[in-house]
């Protein structure tokens, strides 16, 4: 991800000498070149691929506070929604829905009827 990164400023640099060397060019014209050539798109794409390493910090700090802090109430643990909390103490097979659970006719009923489209 760096070397592209470097590889764009070098060539945003090189346009920049190119605009302040050119006879009709001038420093203000090569500054904004280098600002809206260089530094912006490169930030904006940065920030883009950044966004997977800040999630996996996000979530590594939440579960260090996690072990750090005493258990958790049955509120708490879906408030994180997180599988490693879940109470599977009721339920034997925790990916499968209970007959117990909110909503589960409901989706019984939306598998059997499906809704009809409209074109």
């Amino acid at each position: 991800m760096y070397l592209i990164a470097i590889a764009w400023l070098y060539v945003s640099l090189m346009m920049t000498a190119a605009e302040a060397m050119h006879p009709q060019g001038t420093i203000l014209g090569a500054l904004f070149t280098f600002l809206l050539y260089g530094v912006l798109p490169l930030s904006i794409v940065m920030y883009l691929m950044g966004a997977p390493m800040r999630k996996r910090a996000r979530l590594a700090k939440e579960r260090a506070e996690l072990a750090e802090s005493p258990s958790l109430d049955r509120d708490q643990q879906e408030t994180l929604g997180s599988r490693e909390f879940r109470d599977t103490s009721s339920n034997p097979n925790p990916n499968k829905e209970s007959q117990d659970t909110p909503g589960y006719r409901d989706e019984v009923a939306l598998k059997q009827h499906p809704p009809h489209d409209r074109a």
